[in-house]
């Protein structure tokens, strides 16, 4: 438990007296359990000292998991008035997109390409094809499987989306060349993940 010293002028002094004595308390304990150990740690370089160091590590801005959870937010705000004139949400338009590229997955294909569950992904599904983007129809050779066809009306969702891209290249202050590269550093970085769990 660390102080400044300037924080403790701003204590009544009764609490001033127990913060006090609780850090002396607390340096005498680590010191004498040093002294135990046999080491030879200077008095720059008490545990106090290392501890508040190191607590950099933890530091919010610090964390790259902070970086990525917040761009991201940033960047779902972004497209929400884009998606929302296509009359999407943020996960329907990544749905949409896998469909687009080939249509008549199951949507097991489509939970995969989107690393998510299928039995999560239902949901998003038949609000799709209530909005008449899509149909859902059991495979014939399985009919455990369903598969997932565009409409002419989701076909047709795809040239108005066509603008979309390019306002969020604008929004990103980056070249296309940067955008790129990036993009291949967090793939590279997703993938090292994914193969660590």
């Amino acid at each position: 438990m660390f102080f400044h010293l300037q924080h403790m002028m701003t204590l009544p002094p009764a609490c001033t007296r127990e913060v006090i004595r609780r850090v002396a308390q607390r340096n005498t304990e680590l010191n004498s359990f040093h002294r135990v150990r046999g080491s030879d740690m200077s008095a720059d370089k008490s545990p106090l000292h290392l501890q508040a160091a190191d607590c950099d590590s933890l530091l919010l801005d610090n964390q790259l998991c902070f970086a990525l959870y917040s761009t991201s937010l940033m960047m779902t705000k972004v497209y929400k008035p884009l998606l929302q004139a296509l009359g999407l949400t943020y996960p329907q338009y990544l749905a949409m997109m896998v469909l687009w590229e080939q249509d008549g997955l199951t949507v097991g294909d489509v939970s995969t390409r989107l690393l998510t569950d299928p039995g999560s992904l239902t949901p998003l599904l038949k609000r799709l094809e209530g909005e008449g983007f899509i149909s859902r129809t059991r495979s014939k050779e399985d009919e455990r499987v369903v598969l997932l066809h565009l409409t002419e009306q989701g076909r047709a969702l795809q040239h108005k989306a066509l603008s979309v891209p390019g306002c969020i290249l604008s929004s990103s202050g980056l070249t296309m060349d940067t955008l790129r590269e990036l993009q291949a550093r967090l793939l590279d970085l997703r993938d090292h993940l994914q193969q660590s769990l």
